[in-house]
């Protein structure tokens, strides 16, 4: 991001605080052209809502950030959610606290992770669409339940478990492996499954980190010509490639499939704000290697959700798994946070601490 870009994004948050006698919203103003700018959002305040009957009140602690967020704002990609109008708060998961309840299955008290969207209070009825669980007290941080222990968590694991069939010994490529999804990839592969994990990131800091979190090798795709580097690591190809990022790197990859591969599509973010779709133009190299490119959608494998958190749980308490998150401090820096993402300025799952971390939790 540029000088001003940031400076407008500051100017933006200068003057917005919270505090808890009100409830504070980021609204769409405007759907986003390419990426988002400081007009596209919305600062609004509004009285603390009360809860009806068979309903709860959430107190905000953590919010995360993903780059679908801006689709959400575009009046796309709702993920069930029903679709943003300029003047609607912005949809959004995150970690909060009961405060209130005249619901008879939740008790105040009780940290739970759902669809809370950006606002600082909310109350629900706490149903399916909504997609709340509630976070055991496992001692681990609640902030882990807005990405690593949420729907970050679940993707990279459906990602590279369910759809990936990663096996020991495998040549493993990983795009956006500083990411959010990345950064917990590399280390499941490299250190439950056995995988070698080359990894693909921007500038030699990310690349530094990657090679402290599951990879063997890095590729810095700002000063490194891509093609080039995986003939040179990898030359008889690769088993498994899991894509964050689609376009020419996806190509690439293809061009350097073992016999019997697998592509796992989790993301394409350089596409994202492209004007004009991007064409694979080589997908009938997964016929000539009988290779299989496979997507999922995170929410499809919600049935999953308790035995894949133990799993993420375990791995971390054991030291397999290092949890990364960005976390950018002040809600009224949610704009910049999500402007940042399509930057690559984040390392981690990226989000954003609202209040910090409760006093007391069920």
């Amino acid at each position: 991001m540029t000088a001003g870009g940031m400076d407008a994004f500051d100017q933006l948050a200068a003057d917005k605080r919270i505090d808890d006698s009100a409830n504070y919203q980021w609204r769409v103003a405007s759907r986003p052209v390419g990426n988002v700018v400081p007009s596209d959002f919305e600062w609004t305040v509004t009285d603390i809502p009360e809860p009806a009957e068979g309903e709860v009140l959430l107190k905000t602690h953590y919010l995360g950030l993903a780059p679908v967020m801006r689709f959400y704002m575009q009046g796309t990609g709702a993920a069930g959610e029903r679709v943003l109008e300029p003047g609607d708060v912005i949809h959004g998961r995150g970690v909060a606290q009961v405060v209130k309840s005249r619901h008879p299955d939740w008790r105040e008290g009780d940290m739970v992770q759902g669809q809370i969207g950006w606002q600082t209070y909310k109350t629900s009825k706490m149903t399916a669409q909504e997609k709340f669980f509630a976070m055991p007290n496992n001692g681990l941080p609640a902030a882990l339940g807005s990405g690593v222990l949420g729907m970050t968590g679940l993707s990279a694991h459906a990602g590279l478990f369910a759809c990936g069939d990663p096996r020991e010994g495998d040549r493993m490529v990983l795009s956006g492996a500083a990411g959010g999804v990345g950064s917990m990839v590399s280390q499941m592969a490299a250190n439950v499954a056995g995988c070698e994990v080359v990894g693909m990131a921007g500038g030699p800091d990310k690349c530094a980190f990657i090679l402290e979190h599951g990879c063997s090798h890095a590729i810095d795709y700002k000063a490194e010509n891509i093609e080039q580097r995986l003939d040179e690591l990898l030359p008889e190809g690769m088993d498994l490639y899991f894509d964050n990022v689609g376009g020419e790197t996806l190509a690439a990859c293809l061009e350097r499939l073992r016999m019997h591969s697998r592509i796992v599509l989790c993301g394409s973010i350089s596409e994202y704000t492209r004007k004009e779709p991007f064409s694979l133009p080589n997908y009938t190299r997964l016929r000539a290697t009988e290779s299989r490119m496979q997507g999922f959608f995170v929410y499809n494998h919600l049935q999953n959700w308790e035995k894949v958190m133990d799993d993420l749980a375990g791995w971390i308490q054991d030291g397999k798994l290092k949890p990364v998150q960005d976390i950018e401090d002040g809600f009224q820096n949610m704009p910049r946070a999500l402007a940042n993402l399509y930057y690559g300025r984040n390392v981690g799952v990226q989000c954003c601490s609202v209040r910090g971390e409760p006093a007391e939790w069920n």
